[in-house]
């Protein structure tokens, strides 16, 4: 299609664009970098648009509405989450140490340029109780409770779902104290603090 003196970035897909990659992987970078970084309601669908560089016609088509593209990032943050979690659990064999390397997946976390917390947490703050933001995000929280369980499982734990518990008040509170603080090494603490949990659990 050629541009002419009144369209816009709204109107058509970015004609620069000769990569190969598609309107979808383009809008959910953007929406990844701008979701993140600022928030699920303070970023407008224009801004993803100028971002991504694509129609505001691919939005809808591929994703409804601003809900369905913040859902779909927050899909993708959760297949990206629990994938590199579940790597790095199945690099170790030891039933304690696989516990521990969620906490080493965060020291990873933490340290990265421009890390700002949970974004599950933070779409959580933003989102009305019980709307279908805060139950995808919620959903991602219930992942790593279970997987918590099933470790402390494995573990041998008298009270499996109670050490999971106390573990994930643990590794929420690390990440969030590590955004709040702007410190990277608070990784370090909560992997030690789960540790005193471990050795008076198992």
């Amino acid at each position: 299609m050629t541009k002419t003196s009144t369209t816009t970035a709204n109107d058509v897909d970015h004609p620069s664009d000769v990569s190969g990659v598609s309107a979808r992987e383009r809008l959910l970078a953007a929406a990844d970098e701008l979701f993140y970084a600022e928030g699920v309601q303070s970023v407008g669908v224009e801004r993803v648009l100028e971002r991504a560089g694509v129609a505001k016609a691919s939005l809808y088509n591929l994703f409804g509405n601003k809900q369905g593209l913040v859902l779909a990032y927050l899909q993708a943050r959760h297949d990206g989450t629990t994938e590199r979690l579940m790597a790095e659990v199945n690099r170790h064999k030891d039933p304690r140490r696989r516990i521990l390397a969620l906490f080493d997946v965060q020291a990873q976390v933490f340290a990265q340029p421009g890390f700002r917390g949970c974004a599950f947490i933070s779409a959580l703050a933003e989102a009305p109780l019980g709307g279908r933001v805060a139950t995808a995000a919620n959903n991602f929280r219930a992942w790593v409770r279970n997987l918590l369980s099933t470790l402390c499982v494995e573990a041998g734990a008298a009270d499996p779902l109670e050490l999971a518990r106390q573990l994930h008040v643990i590794y929420d509170g690390g990440i969030t104290a590590a955004w709040v603080d702007h410190d990277a090494s608070i990784a370090s603490s909560s992997r030690a603090a789960a540790e005193v949990i471990l050795d008076a659990a198992l």
